[in-house]
């Protein structure tokens, strides 16, 4: 006998599973199992009749699943009540349509109440969804329909599951697809701050709410014009995005913010997260970096939205330091930054404190990175500015010319701690409570923490720079040579 086509093996394979569904209810126990019974009721067919339809989606969907089926049901069900399946056997391993057909054999398999999780929907609030059950309701065309959500468990994989059964495929269907429209436009992450992480429990993604930080233009200290070009690219485009695209000029853009360790391009890009209250955010750092497909994806789907990809030198070392030892996580990044169209209201900012080393890909496609910025260590203006700033709440009663001499050549963040630490001198000394007072002693405490037997920590609180090491190697720019006071040419 020769082999069998692959129409006919799909034949054998179909004629054999509905064989073997007439047999089972043949000797099945009618009317034994109260679930069953109602599955029936409602769908009005035999369980050999109905049909799965079933849509996977990321873990950390769950919550917008939940959201687009509650909408749906309030549309065209608002009284249904959801109901799990009684019986606990095989949950950890079938799909719920499996878990109907196992319980045809269970006489007394009950109709149970839906099983609940929780999940975030902001910083601080969360909501009940369902982590397995049923709730019934009908198509648009009024076909009756069981629309089942099957969250993720200790067993299956890190995904969760929208299952809408019936005796009708193309109804199946219909409510499969307005569910998903309805979660896009209940999107539970639209206009929030989003971080990407790995949780504890075999490494499943999950995706974080952050808080919005609420900032100020005079927060944030650069030098000057320096803070006008960065909103100019990134938050003068957002306001004028309409009028662009009709002019058929692109949205989608790239900032790069580089300079040494400390000098604030963090706190820059909290400044615009701040700046741009109607963006959703995406944060990438460190092992989150992996998921840059997935921000891409995200980001694509809220515009406008901004991706944060923090210590990007971490995956875009250039290929001519290490010729063959490219990080694939680099070609993941820059097949994400071209994937989102040009007239998508995306915003990539990048941040690094090697911009010599980065690969010059980046820069190389329009799109990719279309300004880069240094953030310098700060002038004696811009230190004199960082005293008032981080001494806010404090009785400042300090010469500050000679703490602005003595601490030439610093970053943002040793001028911080040097504020911490004098507030927290003054603490000791007074006990009586009230306003702190910082005086003179803060030029004291600024020596203090420069001096040398304190290298460690001056270094990596972006104390004076030591001498330049020589570079080993050609060194390839991410960037044109600057052309003005720590600002490059987009």
């Amino acid at each position: 006998m020769g082999e069998l086509s692959e129409d006919e093996a799909k034949a054998l394979a179909g004629s054999l599973r509905r064989l073997l569904q007439v047999a089972a209810e043949a000797v099945e126990p009618r009317g034994a199992s109260p679930l069953i019974a109602k599955v029936r009721e409602h769908l009005r067919c035999e369980l050999s009749e109905v049909l799965s339809v079933a849509t996977r989606f990321e873990v950390w969907e769950h919550v917008n699943l939940q959201r687009g089926v509650d909408a749906y049901l309030a549309a065209h069900t608002p009284d249904a009540e959801w109901f799990g399946l009684g019986d606990g056997r095989q949950r950890g391993h079938d799909d719920i349509m499996g878990m109907l057909l196992s319980a045809r054999h269970t006489p007394h398999s009950g109709i149970g109440a839906a099983d609940y999780a929780t999940a975030a929907v902001g910083p601080e609030d969360s909501v009940e969804v369902v982590q397995l059950g049923l709730a019934p309701t009908a198509a648009p065309d009024g076909t009756p329909v069981l629309v089942g959500i099957r969250g993720p468990n200790d067993f299956g994989p890190p995904a969760c599951r929208l299952e809408v059964l019936a005796a009708d495929r193309a109804a199946a269907r219909a409510v499969g697809a307005e569910v998903e429209r309805l979660m896009r436009e209940h999107d539970a992450f639209r206009r929030q701050v989003l971080a990407f992480g790995v949780s504890e429990h075999r490494g499943n993604e999950l995706v974080t709410f952050l808080p919005r930080p609420a900032l100020d233009a005079d927060d944030v200290v650069l030098p000057d014009g320096v803070l006008d070009t960065i909103e100019e690219h990134v938050v003068g485009i957002a306001e004028h995005s309409a009028r662009l695209l009709a002019a058929g000029q692109h949205l989608k853009r790239g900032l790069l913010l580089h300079g040494p360790p400390g000098t604030g391009k963090t706190h820059t890009v909290r400044y615009l997260m701040s700046r741009l209250r109607d963006c959703t955010v995406i944060l990438l750092t460190g092992p989150a970096m992996r998921f840059i497909g997935h921000a891409a994806a995200l980001a694509r789907r809220l515009q406008p939205s901004m991706v944060v990809v923090e210590d990007v030198d971490l995956v875009a070392m250039d290929r001519g330091h290490a010729p063959g030892a490219a990080n694939p996580l680099l070609f993941t990044l820059l097949d994400a930054m071209d994937g989102v169209g040009a007239d998508a209201d995306v915003t990539f900012v990048l941040t690094t404190n090697r911009a010599d080393e980065l690969e010059r890909a980046l820069a190389d496609r329009p799109g990719r990175i279309d300004l880069a910025v240094e953030v310098p260590r700060p002038d004696a203006e811009g230190r004199r500015r960082l005293l008032r700033l981080y001494s806010r709440g404090v009785d400042l009663r300090a010469d500050l010319d000679p703490v602005v001499e003595a601490t030439e050549g610093v970053t943002a963040s040793f001028v911080k701690e040097l504020l911490r630490r004098a507030v927290l001198n003054a603490v000791r000394d007074d006990g009586a409570g009230g306003t702190p007072v910082v005086g003179d002693e803060l030029a004291d405490v600024a020596r203090a923490m420069l001096d040398e037997r304190a290298s460690l920590t001056n270094v990596l609180l972006g104390g004076r720079p030591g001498p330049e090491r020589p570079h080993r190697g050609p060194v390839v720019r991410a960037v044109p040579p600057p052309v003005g006071p720590g600002l490059h040419p987009g």
